[in-house]
């Protein structure tokens, strides 16, 4: 199942789907830079991956500026409704907020601000160009990929469920099969006027008002307001440092600090003294892993209504504190519960020719998101504040004009300065899981970034909107491996060999000489192109 890994001096692009790879190079073979490439490459995705991304989602970029030599991110996830709060759903008898529907889709998408901000500040091609791949493959229409046709058949019923949906997937009643033609011409014209107006058509033109006005019929929360005066964040990156490198994440909202919280734990330990598919370091890995979504689950939401300690928790001293206190119970199986989480994601990567590098992640939330179309936008509304809780003692708690806690969290390592790895994956709750499986393969047992992506790969706790508290590892391990952590007191929970739970990752890595070396999952529909 390996895919094969190009290496490339002048510039490298990494997508999970092929025809979105194909359009990155291609802006860079145009003469755009990574910045004009990545956006290009989000608005395709949103179009060839629609169950996982799209111009109702939200999006994260973590950029390195070759001219300057600076980190920076934007933080494009948007923010709750002024009318949300937790007595609109206590009211209507609701304990919790609906996953799915019309309630669900509460905050304001944020992907397009994001694009617009950063091609403002870095991008180099025309705006209107960026988007003309992504309007060609909605109006023209694509072949269904693998992956598309696999969530098309879980998500059936909320398909059928919505009118314009299933006026799409399943024009003749039955859903559209793998490598027949989707075409998303109300998708394609929404684009246009994004293409053709900027930012202003998205938030206060034209589209914003048929999304309102759509929403609001339909008893949603989403107001005029509420987009007019949305804007996305540019943030400073937070770093750690691990055995020379400095691994750096997006601040909260997003999760980004649990994976440095977990490569802090790691560094009191030889890591590659541990076999890399034993049972010891699936025991090691888990119990780190609930340290830290301990305080992730305590702490995160949006830090401008709760404080969140990230002095304390990034710290080397805590680290060997929550490392000590694993140690002092060998073998013993913490307690961990933590809510479901959707992962409907797409996470790419982009280094040109300068050495501009782009790290960026977008999402709708669930598969399908909200699973709400308004009216003839073409566009599906995330569902991510259906993860806002009503209980006001959570820090989450649902509040106006808040962002949620948000489990996207696209990564770069450095190294001397200058990026040495730019890596991430779809997955929710798996993504920091998975990131430390790639990083943990590339700096401690000295594989590549393909090997690294390849390597059986596990998955702790409650993921894809479903309840569960097991420890779910890919069927290539030897049967002493299950069985062993069985006896420890994992919920051991093996899945198919190459299994899509696990997410799909892209990455970079940029060695000493300048070449890259680019790969794309194996477990999804990617491509890595380099030149």
């Amino acid at each position: 199942m390996l895919n094969i890994m190009p290496r490339a001096e002048r510039a490298m692009v990494a997508t999970p789907h092929y025809l979105a790879s194909s359009v990155g190079s291609a802006i860079l073979q145009q003469g755009g830079n990574a910045y004009d490439s990545a956006i290009a490459i989000s608005a395709t995705l949103g179009v060839v991956y629609p169950h996982m991304t799209g111009i109702g989602g939200d999006a994260f970029f973590l950029m390195y500026d070759a001219a300057t030599g600076t980190y920076t991110g934007f933080n494009g996830s948007g923010k709750s409704a002024a009318l949300a709060n937790p007595d609109v759903y206590k009211t209507k008898g609701l304990q919790a907020i609906p996953q799915r529907g019309i309630l669900s889709a509460i905050t304001v998408p944020g992907m397009v601000d994001a694009w617009w901000q950063v091609w403002e500040k870095y991008g180099r091609l025309p705006w209107e160009k960026l988007l003309e791949p992504a309007i060609a493959y909605a109006e023209k229409g694509f072949p269904i990929s693998r992956n598309l046709r696999f969530w098309m058949q879980k998500d059936e019923a909320w398909i059928r469920s919505s009118k314009q949906l299933s006026s799409l997937y399943m024009p003749g009643g039955e859903l559209l099969k793998e490598g027949e033609r989707l075409v998303q011409k109300e998708m394609a014209e929404t684009l246009r006027q994004i293409g053709r107006d900027g930012r202003m058509a998205f938030y206060k033109g034209a589209v914003m008002k048929a999304v309102v006005e759509s929403m609001q019929k339909d008893g949603g929360l989403l107001q005029e307001e509420d987009f007019t005066s949305y804007a996305g964040e540019w943030v400073k990156p937070i770093s750690s440092t691990y055995r020379g490198y400095d691994i750096y994440q997006m601040p909260p909202n997003s999760q980004g600090f649990t994976a440095l919280m977990m490569m802090n734990m790691l560094e009191n330990i030889e890591v590659n003294a541990v076999p890399r598919t034993s049972a010891n370091f699936y025991h090691i890995m888990s119990e780190i892993i609930k340290k830290a979504f301990k305080d992730r689950d305590l702490y995160l939401t949006d830090p401008n209504f709760r404080e969140i300690p990230l002095e304390r928790l990034l710290s080397k001293a805590y680290a060997k504190e929550l490392w000590q206190a694993i140690q002092d119970k060998p073998y013993k199986v913490s307690e961990h519960l933590s809510p479901a989480i959707g992962q409907d994601t797409a996470y790419a990567a982009v280094v040109d020719e300068a050495g501009n590098s782009v790290s960026f992640i977008q999402s709708l939330y669930f598969d399908f998101g909200a699973a709400y179309v308004p009216g003839n936008t073409g566009m599906i509304m995330q569902n991510r504040g259906s993860f806002f809780s009503l209980d006001p003692a959570c820090a989450n708690v649902l509040e106006p004009k808040k962002r949620s806690f948000h489990t996207l969290m696209p990564a770069i390592v450095s190294k001397a300065g200058k990026p040495y790895m730019l890596y991430g994956t779809q997955g929710g709750e798996g993504q920091p899981q998975t990131q430390l499986s790639i990083l943990t393969g590339v700096l401690d047992y000295g594989l590549s970034i393909q090997e690294a992506i390849a390597l059986p790969r596990w998955v702790y706790g409650r993921t894809w909107g479903e309840d569960g508290d097991a420890l779910k590892l890919e069927h290539r391990l030897d049967d002493d491996v299950y069985a062993r952590l069985q006896s420890w007191g994992h919920h051991v929970e093996p899945v198919n060999a190459w299994d899509g739970l696990m997410g799909q990752a892209q990455g970079i890595v940029i060695d000493e000489r300048g070449f890259m070396s680019g790969a794309a999952d194996p477990r999804g529909d990617g491509l890595a192109i380099g030149w």
